[in-house]
């Protein structure tokens, strides 16, 4: 079956407008559900990471009220605890991209610390769009899309319809007066179109090989669209 590239931050926090360090990294559900999803239909997950580290979950992913409920929290937990690739990335520098089938990142507020600004996975990403590869990224980590914009303002995603996390749902997350910037902003200045859904609903956006999902709500949703192209 297919081997399937996950991108995902390195970052254990990220850099508010003042200065201070939130404590985060990548987004529980957003890396269990999808990764579940593809090995369970039999394709191979390998995870890479800015010079390989070991990529941090946001702990604040693990709260049973984000996750409906304890058992959620523990089911996720346990995927988390029981993936070897989680504890063994590959680094994401040198990376060929046409080893794989297709590429996915997740969120969390890490890629905006790393991912947002990193040339290697800009070039992982441009190589996918050149290839026609599908290319699945999940709320924040659409921020990896910012690194791709070229001198003349325009990148490879230009044009195409895309969703991920909303400025309505950071300010409800608390952190829209606190951050640097704002994700949608960045988006849209990039020059996708961004779709926004109801938030925290579930939301995924289809445009050609490009499939995008708004929140963790969406990661389920996401992959299972991802899987129709995969088969």
């Amino acid at each position: 079956m297919a081997k399937i590239l996950f991108v995902m931050s390195g970052a254990r926090h990220l850099t508010l407008a003042d200065g201070t360090e939130h404590p985060t990294g990548f987004w529980a559900e957003e890396f269990a559900a999808p990764y579940l999803a593809f090995t369970a239909a039999g394709h191979e997950v390998i995870v890479a990471t800015p010079g390989g580290v070991v990529p941090t979950v946001d702990q604040a992913s693990l709260a049973p009220e984000v996750n409906g409920g304890q058992d959620g929290t523990d089911a996720i937990a346990a995927t988390l605890r029981s993936t070897e690739e989680l504890r063994s990335p590959i680094a994401l520098e040198g990376i060929d991209p046409a080893r794989y089938a297709a590429v996915f990142y997740p969120g969390g507020h890490g890629p905006m610390e790393d991912l947002a600004a990193d040339a290697d996975s800009a070039r992982v990403l441009a190589a996918a769009m050149d290839a026609d590869m599908p290319v699945g990224l999940v709320c924040h980590g659409l921020a990896a899309l910012l690194a791709t914009g070229r001198p003349d303002g325009t990148s490879p995603f230009t044009g195409y319809q895309v969703t991920g996390f909303t400025k309505e749902e950071e300010t409800l997350a608390g952190l829209a007066d606190r951050v640097k910037w704002l994700l949608e902003d960045r988006l849209v200045a990039l020059g996708v179109r961004f779709s926004a859904g109801e938030p925290w609903a579930p939301h995924v956006v289809v445009d050609r090989n490009v499939y995008t999902g708004q929140n963790p709500a969406s990661s389920a949703p996401l992959a299972a669209e991802l899987l129709k192209t995969l088969g």
